[in-house]
């Protein structure tokens, strides 16, 4: 317990600071010589858990592949490619619908090289891209060089392959802050600030501005729109709560699964008989059979809660991660969750051995005090399994590949608590289960609604793995179809228009449906037809999060897309400030998969694009854009200095020094002086969440004096 207190305090504090530069990934460079004329330079990653790195020599159109970028080579030429080594990852991206491959946990790349002279000198860098399940890193950069004897040259008698390697490492440089060695001539930079660096990009900028007809900005006006506002960000980002919005959201999941198992043929009719136990075990001390109670209710949360902690700790943060886009289990997934709906919809029952409840139940009646009560709730959750058990199964998956660290532990306190309450108010309130309702046909009408639900989302998992192995038998089309059709079938059970097996127990099967039934059966046929829209490019934001992406769907008429109208940071403020509007600054990538995400999911809402369009001056700044600088820049940071040598290095550097942040999508509105007027926004498919946050923008750019 102690040790997931602490994890929620430091996840606490992560939310409080949004704006904050990662670094996932940590790789120092080796020189590997011996006798002959050829060696290894050899880059050795450690990567955080729940990131993974890309590996070399991915399509075109993709995320950024590892690669060796040479800037001076004397006396040495490179052989061959980058090459990778270790465990590589093969995945089917979905957003970019390619296959992908990438490094977790720890990454290798070799660069084979050949002396030809009996001095050399090699400079170069190493460039990485990295992406987690939320955010993608632009691409980064372990710069080497080495300077020295060639081994190729030395004699065998004074040079063995270790000492070789000795001297090849004392003439490399000092190590940089990311762990490559380097040996950079301090004196022959010019560090950068945010004036002179302003100066020295006035040139490009200036161009840009004049092609756009707009007003240039002086070096002064360029020195304040590059002035940091980290801390200011920081402060406004303190009241942003979208993690504990996601714990919310799945506890609030975890409780309704609770609130919808009590209503159960397993459990619902245990209720009376477990509360008139405690009632009678303690009939001349009132009290002590609310306190049975109590700590009977307390005992249920616990062991549930027991249970979302050991799937925690079994995988791991990592692991959890992986479970989201791992092909394999959401294949299981997919075949579980099946299986649990064929089960509520009365094919066949899920049952654990009897002998497990029984010896649980044996053991409760012969022993005592505070571990009979927890055996009693023990014996209850084995004895409810055929009805609780897929409901578990159903959040334990959920929570499992939301990407939350503790989400199974969330959302089991969630169900453990609706389940428990209810023992504990009849057990305070006896004269309450008089009034309750009695068991009977509509337990079993629950039953086979849930057993819809959970048909309807095993198809999200089905969905990840078709995109994973790229057998497209669930494109977007195919995937809407079935919806379609197994919502029309829920709809048209509760209206009374359908029956199953399990509904002719009681002789009930000819009677009516009530008018709570017949009116959500009216809702899910109108689910259906809101769906039917989609087969043609209908975007169905409703759906957005588990559909198979629309670049899947073979006939689509929706063609509406936003764009932004500058991709430089300077002449879009410019235009800014001539037009009197607040900025967007979208801090993007061609290689991330989560932009592409938001731009399809949010920016396609008309509110959104309506605001983006005509609201603010939307600044789009890829920070893997490989168009070289007119001229490279060097730059002092973190007490390094950097070379800016690409435009998306410029707006990668001006996302880590200016906001403090360098992960994708970024969104941050600011005034015409460069400055945030509400903080940030990063990944969240939230089109309500997202319009708030541009409003507020705006509010407050025409409050500002």
């Amino acid at each position: 317990m102690k040790k997931l207190c602490t994890m929620a305090l430091m996840l606490m504090v992560s939310i409080l600071v949004q704006a904050q530069i990662q670094n996932p990934a940590k790789f120092s460079v080796q020189l590997k010589a011996g006798k002959t004329a050829e060696a290894e330079l050899v880059f050795t990653g450690k990567i955080a858990a729940g990131w993974h790195v890309y590996s070399t020599n991915l399509p075109g159109g993709g995320p950024t592949s590892a690669t060796f970028n040479v800037e001076k080579l004397d006396g040495v030429e490179l052989v061959g490619k980058l090459t990778p080594r270790g465990k590589e990852i093969k995945n089917f991206d979905k957003t970019f619908e390619m296959q992908l491959r990438y490094f977790e946990n720890s990454a290798q790349f070799v660069q084979k090289i050949r002396f030809t002279k009996p001095q050399y000198a090699l400079k170069g860098y190493l460039e990485y891209g990295a992406c987690n399940d939320q955010s993608c890193l632009p691409p980064t950069q372990v710069e080497v060089h080495e300077q020295g004897k060639s081994p190729a040259f030395v004699a065998k008698k004074n040079a063995e392959p270790e000492q070789t390697a000795a001297i090849a490492a004392a003439k490399a440089g000092e190590k940089g802050g990311d762990g490559a060695q380097t040996n950079i001539d301090a004196a022959a930079l010019t560090p950068a600030t945010p004036a002179n660096l302003a100066q020295q990009t006035a040139a490009d900028s200036l161009a840009t501005a004049a092609v756009a007809g707009e007003k240039t900005l002086s070096a002064a006006d360029k020195a304040t729109l590059w002035k940091p506002v980290v801390k200011m960000l920081q402060q406004q980002n303190g009241t942003d709560a979208s993690d504990s919005q996601s714990w919310g959201y799945i506890f609030l999941m975890g409780f309704l699964g609770g609130l919808l198992a009590l209503f159960t043929p397993c459990v619902w009719p245990i209720i009376p008989m477990t509360v008139s136990f405690f009632l009678k075990r303690a009939k001349d001390n009132r009290r002590k059979g609310i306190q049975d109670a109590l700590i009977y209710g307390a005992s249920i949360v616990v062991i549930y809660l027991a249970l979302g902690l050991i799937v925690t700790r079994l995988f791991g943060a990592s692991a959890l991660n992986a479970l989201s886009t791992s092909a394999l289990f959401n294949v299981f997934f997919f075949l579980m969750l099946v299986v649990f709906a064929v089960s509520f919809f009365g094919w066949f029952e899920i049952r654990l051995p009897d002998k497990w409840g029984n010896a649980v139940d044996t053991k409760a009646s012969s022993t005592t005090g505070l571990l009979s009560i927890f055996l009693m709730a023990f014996t209850l959750a084995l004895v409810s399994f055929s009805c609780t058990g897929p409901i578990i199964g159903f959040l334990l998956v959920a929570s499992a590949t939301s990407g939350s660290l503790i989400g199974p532990a969330v959302g089991m306190f969630g169900f453990a608590l609706a389940l428990a309450l209810p023992f504990t108010l009849f057990a305070m309130f006896p004269s309450w289960l008089k009034s309750a309702p009695k068991s009977g046909s509509w337990m079993n009408t629950i039953k086979i609604v849930l057993g819809f639900i959970e048909l309807a989302f095993s198809l999200k998992f089905l969905s990840v793995a078709d995109l994973a192995y790229g057998w497209h038998i669930l494109d977007r089309e195919v995937f809407l179809s079935l919806w379609i059709v197994i919502f029309a079938a829920l709809g048209l059970y509760l209206i009374g228009k359908m029956k199953f097996q399990s509904d002719a127990i009681g002789g009930e099967i000819d009677k009516p449906m009530p008018v709570p039934c017949i009116m959500l059966g009216l809702c899910s046929l109108a689910f259906s037809v809101y769906l039917v829209p989609g087969l043609w490019g209908a975007p169905n934001k409703a759906v957005s999060a588990f559909a198979p992406p629309m670049s899947t769907q073979d006939f689509n008429l929706n063609t509406k897309e936003v764009r932004a109208t500058y991709h430089d940071y300077e002449a879009g403020m410019a235009a800014a400030a001539k037009a009197g509007k607040p900025a967007l600054l979208d801090f993007t990538g061609f290689g991330c998969v989560n932009c592409r995400k938001m731009e399809a999911a949010v920016w396609t809402d008309p509110t959104v694009a309506k605001t983006l369009q005509e609201d603010y001056v939307l600044i789009s700044l890829f920070v893997d854009d490989k168009t070289p600088l007119p001229q490279a820049m060097t730059v002092q940071e973190n007490g390094q200095t950097r070379t800016l040598r690409t435009v998306g290095d410029k707006w990668s550097y001006l996302q880590r020094s200016k906001f403090g942040a360098n992960a994708q999508p970024f969104y941050v509105p600011v005034n015409n002086e460069g400055r945030p007027l509400v903080g940030s926004y990063a990944y969240k498919e939230d089109v309500k969440a997202y319009l708030g946050f541009l409003q507020r923008g705006l509010e407050a750019y025409r409050k500002q004096p």
